[in-house]
């Protein structure tokens, strides 16, 4: 059995050449509201999600990326709602947001 039931990888990584890059779209900030919501819901602890930072996860080219493990399911996202969703549907009910993925 996996210590979290889901592990979210958030890429925030930046680009020292200016080259497009995750922290373009504010990566950091859209990671740290999605922490707090999952410990607000009681749900960010061992045996349930853990929110971390990625590197360049090397898909620049999809916007802001995350990935949840188990399952591997790429996401992009545009704003709060976008995590909220994924958060709401996948990780509170187990649902792949269809919409985000990549």
């Amino acid at each position: 059995m996996s210590y979290y039931q889901y592990h979210v990888f958030f890429c925030t990584n930046k680009r020292e050449d200016g080259g497009r890059c995750c922290q373009d779209f504010n990566a950091s900030g859209m990671r740290d509201y999605a922490k707090k919501r999952c410990k607000k819901l009681g749900i960010h602890e061992p045996g349930n999600v853990r929110i971390n930072n990625a590197g360049c996860l090397n898909r620049c080219e999809e916007g802001p990326v995350i990935v949840v493990y188990p399952g591997e399911i790429w996401y992009t996202y545009v704003d709060r709602e976008d995590i909220d969703e994924i958060i709401d549907s996948h990780l509170v009910n187990g649902k792949v947001v269809e919409r985000l993925k990549i």
